[in-house]
């Protein structure tokens, strides 16, 4: 079992940066993580991922240049620096923790484990 919390969410002004957190816990070695957001009335999407070792990382096109995800194994903590933020950013972020990369790193039916997700809130 992997355990999951999110924090670091909150309101910030179009153009501003957030940093936000997923503390986990249980048995986290060699978990892939991800996040993804899901607005009100929209589907989940995925945002960002990142392999045990750090080495290699996964973003959406929507995301790209702005987000940088990274983790500390030390830790067992995995961040999502949000640079350029724009209101249509706005949305829940969730931390996500699957056993391996592939296939489709991009798609949370295969994320096992979900935090309860931190809300980020981009005004105009």
């Amino acid at each position: 079992q992997v355990q999951l919390v999110e924090s670091g969410g909150g309101l910030v002004q179009a153009g501003g940066s957030l940093r936000i957190s997923c503390a986990a816990s249980g048995r986290t070695f060699s978990q892939h993580m991800g996040w993804f957001r899901q607005a009100p009335g929209q589907e989940r999407e995925f945002v960002a991922s990142i392999n045990w070792s750090g080495g290699n990382t996964y973003y959406a096109d929507s995301v790209k240049g702005r987000f940088t995800i990274s983790r500390d194994n030390a830790k067992n903590m995995v961040y999502l620096q949000m640079n350029s933020l724009k209101p249509e950013d706005t949305a829940v972020y969730y931390c996500a923790a699957r056993p391996d990369t592939t296939p489709e790193y991009y798609s949370g039916r295969y994320y096992y484990y979900w935090g309860q997700g931190t809300q980020v809130t981009v005004s105009s």
